[in-house]
Order: C-alpha cells, then structure tokens, then sequence
C-alpha cells in the first residue's frame, strides 16, 4: 500500500494560459472607442478638393447612404464639388462572365497611371438578392492597383438598383473628379440593364470579349454591341492567341453591318492580353484618339450636356421612389396588401394603385 502511494500520475494536467474577457473593458466604459467626427458640408469640399481621400471615402458612403438625413448632406457637398467635376475622361467596362474584367483593370490601370494620371475605379459588386450582402472583393482581385499612390478603387454594392449604377455611381463619379482624379473607369456588374446605364454617365464603352468559348456571336445582344465603342477581345495570348485572332474578324465583321454610330466614329475590335500586358497600350491610345476625335467634333460636349438631363430624370426616379417607401402610411398599408396578393385576393394593379393614392392624398 505505502509503494501504490508513493507512485506518482505520469499525467498532469498544466495550467491554461488566462483567456481575455470576451467583451473589451474599454468599450464598456466608453474610454476604448471614440466618436467619429462629424465634419460640415465645407469641411467635406474643402478636403476633397484638397485631395483627402479619408474624406472623399466618407463622401462616397453618404452617397451610397438611403438614410433620408444623409441624403441633403450629400446634395449639398455635390453642389459645391460640380465646379471642379467635368475634367476628367469617363469609361465605362462591361463584359462577358470569364473575360478577365477585374484583371484587365488593373493592367489597364497601372499602364494609365504610369503615364503619371489619376485613376479612379469604381467597381460595383453584385449584391445577393436574398441577404442583400456584397463580397466587395475588388481591392483583393487588384492587389497591385490598389496600392498604387495614383490609383483610388472604390467597390460599391450593387443593391439590387439597375444593376448598381444609378443616381449613385453618377455622383461618385463627381466627388472623384473634385479629388483630382483625371481618369475614371465604371466596371458594369454585367447583367444586361446595368450597360445601358453605364453608357448613359461616360464618354467611351469598352466591352470586352472572350474567345474560344463556342460561337462568339451567341447570346450577344445586338444593342450592347451597338453601345460599344470598341471592342476587345480579351486573354490573346499562349495557345488562345489565333483564337483571339479569329473572332476579331468575327466581331469586326458583324460591326460593320451595324449604322454608323451617333458619334461619327467607327467602332474597332482590338486584342488584348492583361496577363502578358500587350495590346493594353494599343487600347489606351485607341481611346485617347476617340476623345481627342469627339472633342474636335463637338460630340463629347453635346454628349456631356445630354447626360446631365438623363441625370436629373434618374434622381427624380430615385426621389420619388425614396420618398413613396419611406412613408409610414405607405408602409403600414404596404404589408396588408402583400399579404392579400399572395392569397390571390386582389389584383397586382389594384394593390399598386392603393398604395400610390395613400401617398398623393396624405
């Protein structure tokens, strides 16, 4: 019995490591977090003219912001940042799923900020229609532009609106080109309505394609190819290169039985490969001799001022549907009506009509 005694437990248990409280100590006591300074309309102009991108991305939030207390704000700094917008060129990127649109943006950026210009991105992220969440995951896919002094990428969520470029991406577009920012590139989420939208707030549409996927024809539509003021066939390189090459022809020959464009300018199909840089730089002049055309020609001006009407009837749009949801009359009647449409009691055009007269006889 004294031997069993004296035998110690090879097994021991070590003490743990004290675990940190699960909530910061500092924050309940108010001490850890500090208030966000809220800063005046002026305070804002003042620092984004100045080239403060703290508070240009503060801006941009208000913009993207549906509080109604955030919406005057914002108008207000977009009135007084107009006057130091308009200088800059304006491209609108859509393509199809699998050409390489995040990819060619950052080559294609970093080739016009080696030029010594100003970039912005504005990348809107498709957003689930069911959490109405966005991965926002653009500054990931363009690591090296994203540090690039010159360059300035904001990923916006789409929303649900058009796609994600409405009244929005137009006053964003504002703001970056009060900051500075010379060049602004609008990638389009891509699915159908967002291009027309896109087209509608810049001065050159890039649509890139992707060869060797089947027939290259199949399944574009005839009015995307019609907005395009070039076309680029992306990936050309490796063992893609004569593809590439082939539905060049292809796409350059359905061009041409398109009318001439508004613009008076012919509409070119080039190759391009963002993983081996070539025909970026070919593309860049391409465009720069598109602007430099349309200016002589009067066209971008003309196109510019034609903007500005689309401008206002897509924030009347925007205004009136804020205001129609926003209200509490409107919204307590609103569930009600659901519910009889999904029973099958009412008509889809009734319950619209009901809800619109609630909110003009308020």
């Amino acid at each position: 019995m004294e031997e069993k005694k004296k035998h110690k437990n090879t097994l021991t248990v070590q003490k743990g490591i004290p675990q940190p409280p699960s909530i910061n100590p500092e924050v309940l006591s108010g001490t850890g977090r500090k208030k966000r300074k809220r800063y005046s309309v002026d305070e804002y102009v003042s620092g984004i003219i100045s080239g403060n991108r703290t508070l240009l991305s503060r801006a941009i939030t208000l913009a993207e912001s549906s509080l109604p207390e955030h919406y005057d704000v914002i108008q207000a700094i977009i009135e007084k940042c107009l006057p130091y917008s308009a200088k800059s060129v304006r491209i609108g990127i859509t393509g199809v799923p699998g050409a390489g649109k995040s990819t060619f943006i950052e080559t294609f950026g970093l080739n016009i900020t080696s030029e010594g210009k100003k970039l912005a991105v504005l990348a809107v992220d498709p957003s689930s229609k069911h959490s109405k969440g966005s991965i926002l995951g653009d500054k990931t896919r363009m690591e090296k532009l994203s540090a690039h002094p010159g360059a300035f990428i904001r990923p916006s969520p789409a929303a649900g609106t058009l796609g994600g470029v409405a009244r929005k991406t137009r006053e964003t577009i504002i703001l970056c080109e009060a900051a500075g920012f010379d060049t602004i590139l609008v990638e389009t989420v891509g699915v159908g309505q967002s291009e027309t939208a896109v087209h509608s707030m810049v001065d050159f549409f890039l649509l890139l394609m992707l060869a060797g996927a089947g027939d290259e024809l199949q399944g574009i539509k005839r009015g995307i190819m019609e907005m395009a003021d070039a076309v680029a066939i992306t990936k050309a390189d490796g063992q893609n290169k004569p593809a590439a090459e082939r539905a060049k022809v292809l796409y350059q020959n359905a061009i041409n039985l398109f009318p001439v464009p508004p613009s008076g300018w012919k509409t070119d199909v080039l190759t391009c490969s963002a993983l081996e840089n070539t025909g970026i730089k070919k593309l860049w002049e391409h465009i720069m001799n598109y602007i430099a055309f349309t200016r002589q020609s009067g066209y971008f001006d003309e196109r510019r001022k034609q903007q500005a009407i689309i401008r206002m009837h897509d924030t009347i749009i925007d205004y009136l549907t804020n205001s129609f949801y926003s209200d509490k009359d409107v919204k307590s009647m609103r569930q009600h009506l659901e519910q009889q449409l999904y029973e099958g009691k009412i008509t889809s055009f009734k319950a619209a009509v009901s809800l619109i007269d609630k909110y003009l006889k308020k």
